[in-house]
């Protein structure tokens, strides 16, 4: 994580400020050794305190790199903190109210269970979530420092990779619930059909079934680990099997019939380009399923917080993202067990 971190640093005198807030050890001890490390890569961080943080009140607190220039041996002991507005914590604005033409700053926030409500992370640069103790993810990354999103790929590969091999141990009884989110795709016989984002394939026995011997399943996920999880399951003969990055489909434009992807479309950087991407390799008339084995609530319940009427996947904003990438929304369900939204391409994006 410290790698990538550092990659996604724009070059120059960048005051990184780390913020993690001390919930039993876990995020401020991560903080803590991103600051360090950051240090030792050669940036000029700083660790916000716990004083500076009540200080702040609601404020992003950011590093002033003009005031660590103008003096540099101070600044490596006790680096410029000063308050702003949150709407000037984006890459490339101002440090301060006071001086709107001063340099970069990064904002690195860690959240957790714990500390997500109070500090979600929105005015930050670069947002860790430390959920997960074996790896803390990188879960946003403001587009002026997200380049071409080469980190997305490291991150999920990093993240799945590890966890591929156990997944139909933890998850494997969800197999019912991918073969009914199948039959209300309603794929026909002789289809070409994608599962963007595969996992462990578990979709793809009841897509094989669906299209029938004349048809065609292809299996794309960006985690190698995850595609050979798949081949140790048995589902590798029901489909080919890609690897690739589904932003960017190695396939040509209006060349599927269907489209399932589960778990992957609120996952992306960017989930307009992503819809978009998927429309793209969809004929006019494709039907697109989005898809998740708990329901929203369920999940965020899972994960320790309650669902905002703002979530991508809420009813009020999937329907005109999907409808700007070429997408009509046809049906939408998300109870406890369960997320499904039904969609069929609809013609040109809209202008």
């Amino acid at each position: 994580m410290l790698s990538t971190l550092v990659g996604l640093l724009p070059a120059g005198g960048v005051g990184v400020l780390v913020d993690g807030v001390e919930d039993g050890g876990l995020t401020g001890a991560v903080a803590d050794g991103l600051a360090e490390g950051l240090r030792q890569a050669g940036r000029d961080s700083h660790r916000l305190a716990g004083d500076e943080r009540a200080c702040a009140g609601p404020a992003a607190l950011i590093v002033d790199p003009a005031a660590s220039a103008a003096d540099p041996a101070a600044s490596a002991a006790d680096p410029a903190v000063s308050a702003a507005d949150p709407a000037m914590s984006a890459v490339g604005s101002a440090v301060s109210a006071e001086d709107p033409a001063a340099g970069w700053d990064v904002v690195i926030r860690l959240r957790s269970r714990y500390s997500r409500r109070a500090h979600d992370g929105r005015a930050a640069d670069i947002v860790i979530d430390v959920d997960d103790p074996d790896w803390p993810v990188i879960r946003r990354v403001a587009a002026g420092l997200g380049g071409d999103g080469r980190w997305h790929v490291r991150e999920s590969q990093a993240f799945f990779g590890i966890r591929a091999a156990g997944w139909d141990t933890k998850f494997g009884d969800d197999l019912p619930a991918y073969a009914a989110a199948v039959r209300e795709l309603g794929v026909r016989p002789g289809a070409a059909v994608l599962d963007a984002g595969c996992g462990t394939g578990r979709a793809l026995p009841a897509l094989r079934e669906a299209v029938g011997p004349a048809g065609r399943v292809l299996a794309l996920d960006v985690t190698p680990e995850m595609l050979a999880a798949t081949r140790q399951a048995g589902r590798g003969d029901a489909a080919s099997l890609v690897l690739a990055d589904a932003r960017r489909l190695p396939l040509a434009d209006q060349s599927l019939d269907a489209v399932f992807a589960a778990g992957l479309v609120h996952h992306l950087p960017d989930m307009a380009a992503g819809v978009a991407e998927l429309a793209r390799v969809s004929r006019p008339g494709a039907r697109l399923a989005i898809f998740h084995p708990s329901g929203r609530a369920a999940l965020a319940a899972r994960h320790g917080r309650t669902l905002r009427p703002d979530e991508p996947l809420s009813a009020a904003r999937l329907g005109p993202l999907l409808a700007a990438a070429g997408w009509r929304l046809d049906g939408y369900d998300d109870p406890p067990h369960r997320f499904l939204a039904v969609a069929t391409r609809d013609g040109q994006p809209a202008a």
